[in-house]
């Protein structure tokens, strides 16, 4: 049904939207047409608003309601002017054309809320940054000279200022949607169209105005400016649409933020915003007259306050990475036990300790006994299984100081610091005892003598592990001491 519903309204739409260039030229046909599509696109909305959850209807419905506000205010528009004659700003429709930025951005706030419900300083700074580069172009043609204008009330020029920075608030909003994680189904994409739609309708307008003469002769072509209505028209039907779509109940699903990245649109929109300033400069020094100097300035700072947190928050997410590497490298990934590149690095510090301490230190090799034929029992997933648990036993049973690492397969190495072999022996043993799903471990544990390397110290543990093994497992054997004879003979 939601399919079907959908499609058949966007075929409608489109139908309707193509014959608003077909309708003749008069006031009653172009207002109702205009109106219609509005309050469809209105209906639409609130058709699928309904068929959510309660929870997730609050952004449809405003939405819903700054659409129909802004329908509305067609009419109103061509009442107020053909009826009561009241052309000056503000006119009565000024509301109703103005309802639908607060409330377009109230929807998407509440939708960027619930996709993301903690704060993501990333995207923010990323909004800013296109805003403000933006907001200072819109400062420079459009608002300051909106602002001094002499042959308009105080009232007025606060109403055509309103326009522009209603649009800014809702770029703002979109782009900051825009750079959400999360998944971005059909109704997403739908909602971002008709929200451009009025961007770009807005922004076609504010062109053809300082074009001058220029604009208002394109102005004067029917066809052109019908093509500019229709792209409000656009935005109203796709709205609706979006509601209609079955991926609606997905735009308010919480996500996981995105990292801190930039892709090659993201960054060529922040390049392109941050260049608007000393592109402004240089076109007024081209002119010979730089009527916006404190502006400029301002925006400059702005931007390059934004663009060095930006990169800051960069700098930040590759440190982080580069230490979640760096964990990565030294962690086995089934048991979390320090891997064989971690011990390498450990063992080595650890004699070095003992060496200038005099303190004594051992390290033991245990096995896992018959883990082959426990692997081929019960299958892979159990090995693994008993591998994790029984990491997780033994690293429980022994000392805090001391460290176990996995050395490769079921062989597992342990550090014991502060400990001679009868010690290390009795902490070995309640590593065996607790040993889980009845299974038993061999073990060699050697005492470093204050001379051999730490390779060495491994291959006499290793050896005192196949002692063990050949001794009918479930055992921890000593290491035999290290002989030095053909050293004193070569000598």
């Amino acid at each position: 049904m939601h399919a079907r519903s959908w499609k058949a309204f966007a075929i409608a739409m489109a139908v309707v939207i193509a014959g608003y260039q077909l309708i003749p030229d008069d006031a009653v046909w172009v207002t109702c047409w205009q109106v219609g599509v509005g309050w469809a696109g209105t209906a639409a909305i609130v058709v699928g608003a309904r068929r959510l959850p309660r929870h997730d209807r609050l952004p449809w419905w405003c939405f819903g309601a700054g659409i129909f506000a802004n329908s509305t205010g067609i009419a109103v528009a061509v009442y107020a002017e053909n009826v009561l004659g009241w052309v000056d700003l503000p006119t009565p429709a000024d509301p109703f054309f103005l309802l639908l930025y607060p409330a377009c951005a109230a929807g998407l706030a509440v939708l960027i809320r619930r996709r993301e419900p903690g704060r993501n300083w990333t995207a923010m700074v990323d909004a800013t940054t296109i805003t403000t580069g933006l907001g200072l172009l819109a400062w420079v043609y459009v608002i300051e000279p909106a602002a001094s204008q002499a042959d308009m009330s105080l009232f007025g020029r606060s109403v055509q200022v309103a326009y522009p920075v209603g649009d800014l608030l809702l770029l703002a909003m979109l782009t900051r949607l825009l750079r959400s994680g999360g998944v971005r189904g059909a109704s997403f994409w739908w909602i971002a169209g008709a929200l451009g739609g009025f961007l770009a309708g807005d922004t076609t307008w504010v062109v053809l105005g300082n074009l001058g003469d220029a604009g208002w002769a394109l102005e004067e072509i029917q066809w052109f400016r019908r093509s500019i209505d229709m792209m409000f028209l656009s935005a109203f039907a796709l709205a609706g649409v979006a509601a209609l779509h079955a991926d609606a109940r997905d735009m308010g699903r919480p996500v996981t933020p995105r990292p801190p990245r930039l892709s090659r649109m993201q960054l060529l929109a922040l390049t392109g915003a941050t260049l608007i300033a000393p592109a402004i400069l240089a076109g007024q020094l081209a002119s010979g007259q730089v009527k916006d100097g404190p502006a400029i300035v301002v925006g400059s700072t702005a931007l390059f306050l934004l663009v060095v947190t930006r990169m800051a928050q960069l700098v930040r997410q590759v440190e982080q990475q580069s230490r979640q590497v760096r964990e990565l490298s030294r962690t086995d990934e089934l048991t979390g036990l320090p891997n064989r590149r971690a011990w390498n690095d450990e063992l080595p510090r650890a004699l070095e300790h003992s060496r200038r301490d005099g303190a004594p230190v051992c390290v033991a090799v245990l096995d896992l006994d018959w883990f082959k034929q426990f692997n081929d029992s019960y299958g892979h997933p159990a090995g693994d299984r008993l591998l994790k648990e029984a990491s997780a036993a033994w690293h429980g049973a022994l000392r805090t100081v001391d460290t176990i690492a996995r050395f490769g397969g079921e062989e597992f190495t342990v550090l014991l610091p502060g400990t001679d072999a009868t010690a290390a022996l009795a902490v070995l043993e309640r590593a065996l005892a607790a040993t889980p799903l009845g299974q038993t471990f061999s073990a060699g544990v050697a005492a470093w003598d204050g001379i051999e390397t730490s390779d060495q110290l491994i291959e006499r543990a290793d050896a005192a592990l196949y002692e063990a093994k050949d001794g009918g497992r479930n055992r921890i054997v000593p290491a035999k001491p290290r002989t030095y004879a053909h050293m004193r003979s070569s000598a």
